[in-house]
């Protein structure tokens, strides 16, 4: 039975992680800077506590382990309630010691990157790339510390692959959401383009079981991984429901001269995580919404 470490195993991905992993009969080790009180583990898994920004901590938690994957979630997750010297310095250094301490054990390695890493969502200017759809081949330039915490992560990730010899795979996940969707549907309901603010990542999103189900597929030792992989980890439509690049020009007032765009579709193109990973999203909001209103 495979063994798989999950860091930023309390967090809202990192926990449906755990149990996705559990379920399917993995064993799991869940680490974060404390462990849950006696009362809110689940049968079956280990719990640890670390501080992975500590070489030394981090070392010891994966060497006891001796996993055959590593799951790599824990971050800061964005720039706004810490100053920007400490999210950089934080996430980077957490995934360099991770990734080093994961190779060393041998382990398949797979990582919350993010669509930040473009430069979207937390630029300080009005951004948009010069081609539509975004694919893994867009320029990464991020402005903000998360996102070029991101952009140096997948470059550790890179480097430790090459150095260990194992597959590591970074999820450029999108605003991660959860089933109920009230952020979502609150921002859809008052969205109007005539007031609107630019969105830097063109309102998409991916359900939360979507980018469990991709670390699933990451870390599967029948997927075929060489080296360090890059994968945009989206839903297929953005969560407004209104065509994708009409809004776009109603809100800015332009679009990309190369902009190939249909109907609500993402601007983020993930046939690379299709094709690599055998992955594609079977979550949208549309169907979620309609659940719950059925259920409320």
């Amino acid at each position: 039975m495979d063994t798989v470490l999950v860091t930023g195993s309390a967090g809202g991905v990192g926990a449906r992680t755990v149990d996705a992993l559990a379920d399917a009969g993995r064993e799991v080790v869940a680490v974060d800077r404390r462990t849950p009180p006696s009362d809110e583990r689940r049968d079956g898994v280990d719990y640890a506590a670390a501080d992975l920004t500590d070489y030394g901590e981090t070392r010891q938690v994966i060497g006891a382990a001796a996993p055959d994957a590593v799951v790599h979630l824990a971050a800061i997750p964005h720039p706004e309630d810490h100053a920007g010297s400490r999210v950089f310095a934080n996430n980077v250094e957490s995934a360099y010691n991770v990734f080093d301490a994961a190779g060393a054990a041998g382990a398949r390695i797979a990582w919350a990157s993010s669509e930040s890493c473009y430069g979207t969502v937390f630029a300080d200017g009005d951004w948009l790339p010069e081609r539509l759809p975004i694919d893994e081949a867009t320029p990464t330039e991020p402005e903000d510390p998360y996102g070029l915490s991101k952009v140096v992560g997948e470059e550790v990730a890179a480097a430790a692959a090459r150095r260990h010899g194992v597959p590591v795979v970074s999820l450029r996940l999108s605003w991660v959401t959860y089933p109920g969707g009230e952020r979502r549907r609150e921002a859809r309901e008052t969205f109007d383009p005539a007031t609107a603010e630019p969105s830097g990542n063109c309102w998409s999103y991916v359900d939360v079981r979507d980018a469990v189900s991709a670390i699933e597929a990451a870390i599967d030792p029948e997927t075929d991984i060489e080296g360090h992989e890059a994968v945009l980890i989206v839903a297929a439509e953005n969560f407004l429901g209104r065509d994708t690049a009409a809004t776009i020009e109603a809100v800015r007032g332009d679009l990309p001269a190369d902009c190939d765009l249909d109907g609500d579709e993402s601007v983020f193109d993930c046939t690379k995580a299709e094709r690599l990973l055998g992955w594609e999203p079977a979550h949208s909001w549309r169907d979620d919404e309609a659940n719950a209103d059925e259920n409320g």
